[in-house]
C-alpha cells in the first residue's frame, strides 16, 4: 500500500491528533524563531549588544531539558492531551508577555519560562500522534512532525517580512499569542491517546527507576541527540553570517536562501520518514546522514547565489531528512510507562549539549581568518559521519506494538 494511500486510510481522529501536533511544534519553532529576527532592535531599544539580548535565546534553549521532563511527567500522570492544551497555552502566554518587556532581565526571565514551555511540546505531541496513528503510518507521520520546526522557521520568515516594517519587534511577539488558538482545536477534534488510556490500570515505575534499568539505552540516545543537534545547528546557525559576511549577500539574497533551504528541509524530512517505514530507521538515517558528505562542498563553495541556494537545499534535505525519522525512532525506543518523557527529555539534553555550536563554528572561522566556510564544512562532515556510526551501531524497535508492553529494545 502506497503511502498517500496509508494516509488516506487514516480515520478522522487520528488526522486530527496529526494536525494539532504538527501545529503544536510548527507555531513552537515559529514563536522561537520570531526572537532570533529581532535581536538587534531589542539591543538598541534596551541600550545594550547583540550578546546581551543572546543570552535570552541561550537560555531559552537551556531551559528546554527542564520543559521536556515535567511536561512528560505531568503527560505520563494526567494524559497527552490535556498536557498539551495547557503547554500551547503557556508558551503563547509567555511569547505575548515578551512583547510588553520592560527591560532586558524582564525579556530574559520570560524568555527562560518560555523555553520550559517549548521543550514540552515535541515530546509529549510526538507521543500522542505515534500512539494514536496505526503502526504502518508512522513514518510518513514523523517525517510530517518533524517537518514543523522548519515550517515554524519559514513561518517566522514571512511574518518578519511582511509584517516587521509594519509592526516592530513588540508586535512580532504579540503576533505569537496566535497559537493559543490551537487549544481551541485540540479540546474540539483530539482524543486521549489510546496507549495511554489502555495502560491506566498497569502499575507504573517512577521516571528514575526506568531510567537506571534503561542507562545504556539512556546514555546512547542522548550522544546520537548531541550529534544530531550538532548537525542541524551546524548547518543552520551561522550559514546566514556565512553569506552575509563572507559572500557579502544583501538581507533579501540571505532571506530568499533560507525559504528556499526550509522547503528543503520539510520535503526531506518527509521522503525519508516515509522511507524508513520501508527499510528501517537506522538504515534511513545512515543514508541520509551520509548524502550530506557529497553535496556539503556546493553548500559552501559554490560560486554563485542560485548554486548557494541548491547547495543549502540539498544539505537541509538530506540533514532534516536524517531528523524526520526521529519522532518515530525515539518513540519506539522509549520504554512504555514514560513514552512522553524519554523521548523529550533525550531530544532536549543533546539539544542543551550542542547548544555550544555557533560559538564553536564562529571560533573556528576566526582562527581561520574569517572562514566561515572551512568552518561549516568540518562541522558538518564530521557531525555526518557521527550521526551515521552512532544510528547504524544503535538500536532500533520498528514496528513495537506501543499498547502490548513491548520493550526490548534491538543493538546492531
Amino acid at each position: 500500500m502506497s503511502v498517500l494511500a496509508d494516509l488516506r486510510g487514516l480515520t478522522p481522529q487520528q488526522r486530527n491528533t496529526i494536525i494539532a501536533s504538527y501545529l503544536g511544534w510548527t507555531l513552537d519553532a515559529f514563536d522561537f524563531f520570531i526572537l532570533v529576527f529581532v535581536l538587534k532592535d531589542i539591543a538598541k531599544e534596551f541600550n545594550t549588544d547583540v550578546s546581551a539580548v543572546s543570552l535570552a535565546v541561550f537560555l531559552t534553549l537551556a531551559m528546554r531539558p527542564l520543559g521536556a521532563l515535567l511536561f512528560g511527567l505531568a503527560a505520563e500522570k494526567f494524559g497527552r492531551r490535556n498536557t498539551l492544551m495547557v503547554d500551547v497555552l503557556l508558551y503563547s502566554l509567555f511569547e505575548l508577555l515578551s512583547g510588553f518587556s520592560t527591560g532586558l532581565t524582564m525579556l530574559i526571565v520570560l524568555r527562560m519560562l518560555y523555553g520550559i514551555a517549548m521543550g514540552g511540546e515535541w515530546g509529549v505531541g510526538a507521543s500522542l500522534t505515534m500512539e494514536t496513528i496505526p503502526e504502518r503510518t508512522r513514518g510518513i507521520v514523523s517525517g510530517l512532525l518533524q517537518a514543523g520546526y522548519p515550517s515554524g522557521y519559514l513561518l517566522a520568515s514571512l511574518v518578519f517580512f511582511f509584517l516587521y516594517p509594519l509592526i516592530g519587534w513588540r508586535g512580532m511577539f504579540f503576533v505569537g499569542v496566535a497559537p493559543a488558538l490551537l487549544v481551541l482545536y485540540i479540546r474540539r477534534n483530539v482524543e486521549e491517546s489510546p496507549a495511554f488510556l489502555a495502560s491506566r490500570n498497569r502499575v507504573r515505575q517512577p521516571f528514575m527507576a526506568v531510567l537506571k534499568g534503561n542507562m545504556k539505552l539512556f546514555i546512547w540516545a542522548v550522544v546520537l541527540m548531541t550529534a544530531f543537534n550538532f548537525l542541524s545547528h551546524g548547518t543552520q546557525d551561522i550559514y546566514p553570517t556565512f553569506l552575509e559576511v563572507q559572500r557579502n549577500y544583501s538581507a533579501h539574497t540571505v532571506g530568499a536562501i533560507a525559504m528556499f533551504y526550509n522547503v528543503g528541509a520539510i520535503l526531506g524530512g518527509l521522503f525519508f520518514g516515509a522511507l524508513s517505514q520501508k527499510i528501517g530507521r537506522r538504515k534511513g538515517i545512515v543514508i541520509a546522514a551520509l548524502l550530506v558528505l557529497p553535496v556539503a562542498p556546493l553548500w559552501v563553495y559554490a560560486s554563485t547565489p542560485i548554486l548557494l541556494a541548491i547547495g543549502a537545499f540539498l544539505v537541509q534535505f538530506f540533514v532534516q531528512g536524517a531528523w524526520g525519522i526521529i519522532p518515530a525512532h525515539l518513540n519506539e525506543l522509549s520504554p512504555d510507562e514514560v513514552r512522553s518523557t524519554f523521548p523529550g527529555f533525550i531530544y532536549q539534553l543533546g539539544n542543551l549539549l550542542a547548544s555550544g555550536n555557533a560559538t564553536l563554528q564562529a571560533t573556528l572561522a576566526q582562527h581561520w581568518n574569517g572562514d566561515y566556510a572551512l568552518a561549516l564544512l568540518v562541522v558538518a562532515v564530521i557531525v555526518a559521519v557521527a550521526v551515521a556510526v552512532l544510528a547504524g551501531f544503535g538500536y532500533e524497535r520498528k514496528g513495537v506494538d506501543f499498547e502490548a508492553g513491548d520493550s526490548g529494545a534491538r543493538p546492531a
